[in-house]
């Protein structure tokens, strides 16, 4: 019993003794390391905003208790910095959808209009065929090409990242575009509602390490869009020349007329498609 107590003092000796400082040092370096993790893989500006926030303040505590209390005021400290921390790592992709639209939405950059009410269904359909007609001739071609559904909440650093057409959808603007070698062929296509909104558009890649090996630039732009806003991303591989539908951050390949036909009118009528439920 003796020499377990005695045990037991040499290690509560060693928190506040000479070494009390190794415990403090190796919380810190975890917290670090998790922070550069989740900023490498959300690529996340407010995470390290957060995270200069935190090391100045730590240094502030250092610099600023007497060394007895230091480490009682940096618990208190260091308690609610975990946990902003944790819920930002695991929230991260919802707090960047959150900002990237209610910044879109502050400068409305995009002035075209979703389908109006009053549109008929004849219309609509045609919209549809063309695209479709356009994925399909792409595909047999083995045609790159990447294009967005979006709904008035493009970010503008995108759109003037690309060229402004407001041009009415037709398969053969989409597949002149798209064309190997033309100016805008590498960037995405905008389509919102009715019209090609822009062209040659750059988007933000997937840091997401578990998609599958060959899915390439143009696959990773398609699916990192859709994990930071709400639109849905159809993608045409250069190399296969396979089809596929990118939403919520997930990737469906193979995807055939059937499947395009769905996700289209589920983006032209997801109004009436809301109201019918």
């Amino acid at each position: 019993m003796d020499k377990l107590t005695e045990i037991f003092d040499k290690v509560t000796g060693t928190f506040t003794g000479t070494y009390m400082w190794i415990p403090i040092i190796l919380l810190l370096t975890a917290i670090f390391y998790y922070t550069f993790r989740t900023l490498n893989k959300n690529n996340a500006q407010l995470l390290g905003v957060l995270f200069i926030v935190f090391v100045v303040a730590t240094g502030v505590v250092f610099m600023s208790v007497e060394t007895k209390d230091s480490l009682m005021g940096l618990s208190y400290f260091i308690v609610p910095c975990l946990f902003v921390i944790a819920v930002i790592a695991l929230f991260g992709t919802e707090i960047k959808r959150d900002i990237w639209e209610r910044g879109s939405k502050k400068t409305g950059e995009i002035k075209t209009r979703h389908v109006d009410k009053s549109s008929q269904t004849g219309s609509v359909n045609d919209y549809i065929d063309e695209i479709v007609k356009a994925l399909q001739n792409m595909s047999k071609n083995d045609v790159g090409a990447i294009i967005i559904l979006a709904n008035d909440n493009m970010p503008k650093s995108v759109i003037e990242s690309g060229v402004v057409l407001d041009s009415f959808i037709s398969s053969q603007l989409i597949e002149s575009v798209f064309f190997p070698k033309t100016p805008l062929h590498d960037g995405a296509m905008i389509i919102n509602g009715t019209k090609i909104h822009a062209a040659g558009c750059f988007l933000p890649l997937s840091q997401e390490v578990n998609l599958p090996k060959d899915l390439g630039t143009r696959h990773r732009a398609g699916i990192g869009i859709t994990e930071t806003i709400n639109v849905t991303s159809l993608i045409v591989s250069e190399e296969t020349g396979i089809i596929s539908i990118a939403q919520g951050g997930r990737i469906k390949r193979y995807a055939d007329s059937e499947m395009l036909r769905q996700t289209l009118k589920e983006y032209y009528w997801q109004e009436f498609l809301d109201k019918k439920k």
